[in-house]
């Protein structure tokens, strides 16, 4: 099993959640039908190099930017999820109307 060294646990942690981050805002858009594969990839991939380097350059400033970008990416993820939710349940809740309807 592969391990990761500590000194790049910090860049593969922000990565990792940059990468949730566009993964859940994907399944959001895919929800809402506004998925475009363009966005996601560039959007996947540019919020993974952006985040490492701010984290690099952080670490460079000895300032913990990390979490600060931690947080943000987290927020988003929470919002993107919660937005789901939100269009699931309309959607349920719109199917089973017209199903009482035609009843």
């Amino acid at each position: 099993m592969p391990v990761i060294p500590y000194e790049f646990a910090k860049y593969s942690a922000i990565a990792i959640v940059a990468a949730l981050d566009s993964i859940m805002g994907a399944i959001n858009a895919s929800v809402k039908k506004t998925f475009n594969i363009k966005i996601f990839v560039s959007g996947f991939f540019v919020n993974i190099i952006v985040s490492v380097l701010l984290t690099v350059l952080g670490d460079n400033l000895d300032v913990n930017i990390f979490l600060a970008a931690i947080f943000v990416f987290i927020t988003r993820i929470f919002a993107n999820f919660s937005s789901i939710r939100r269009e699931l349940i309309a959607k349920y809740e719109a199917k089973h109307a017209e199903q009482k309807e035609e009843n």
